[in-house]
């Protein structure tokens, strides 16, 4: 599937890197679960189409930021009844009743159970003495079942939830708005996780090392300890 899961791929930056690291920047799901594009994958094979149409269908072109009511609710300016409504008469238009219930049945499923192993970097990070910060594109109506999962207070210096804030990835301001949050002013001093590569790419596109994580999530972590083998009390 293009774009999510699958094998994990270190962006550009972090080798080569041109200041010392200060802050290590997280996504939720796909990195600390796993990836929702996974479930809406599954739902694509029962109704007959590739991974690739129904993440387009479901939230759409997810490289980019747009009117896509999937967009609009992370950001949010649209409640979720409204989005699975819009989502589902564009999909049937198309000839694929994509029901985005259906969808988040699969998630649930899917992404019951936290990696723990991410968990453990995140507190190995944060002992280190680095900034961490946790950027996830999510809805408001989500806020409810995502942040248990976390010891949020305990693992992250600050957490960003683009329907909070009115900006989701790959907007390169909510990329900024973490690094003022997290007091870095080069965003070279900053790395970025997630299970997306075109988020990753937002992030390197402002100047942060990349590193994304796919399903099996151990290559992302022996590329980000690579870097903190360089940070003291790592």
């Amino acid at each position: 599937m293009t774009g999510s899961g699958g094998d994990n791929v270190v962006g550009s930056r972090p080798v080569g890197r041109t200041a010392p690291l200060e802050a290590v920047v997280f996504d939720f799901g796909g990195v600390y679960t796993a990836s929702p594009f996974t479930a809406v994958a599954e739902v694509g094979i029962t109704l007959g189409i590739d991974a690739d149409t129904a993440v387009r269908l479901a939230f759409g072109p997810y490289d980019e930021d747009t009117d896509h009511p999937w967009h609009r609710a992370e950001r949010g300016e649209l409640a979720l009844e409204a989005c699975r409504d819009e989502v589902l008469a564009a999909a049937t238009a198309h000839g694929v009743p994509l029901d985005l219930w259906e969808v988040f049945a699969a998630m649930g499923r899917g992404m019951s159970g936290v990696r723990t192993e991410v968990v453990e970097v995140t507190r190995r990070v944060r002992a280190s003495g680095l900034r961490t910060g946790l950027l996830t594109n999510n809805i408001a109506e989500a806020r409810d079942f995502w942040r248990p999962l976390l010891p949020l207070d305990e693992l992250f210096d600050d957490v960003i939830d683009s329907s909070e804030v009115g900006m989701r990835k790959p907007d390169r301001r909510i990329y900024e708005l973490a690094l003022g949050n997290l007091g870095v002013s080069d965003p070279a001093a900053a790395v970025f996780l997630d299970d997306w590569p075109g988020n990753v790419t937002a992030a390197e596109a402002v100047g942060m090392a990349g590193i994304v994580v796919g399903d099996d999530p151990s290559a992302a972590i022996a590329a980000l300890d690579r870097l903190l083998g360089g940070h003291p009390g790592s």
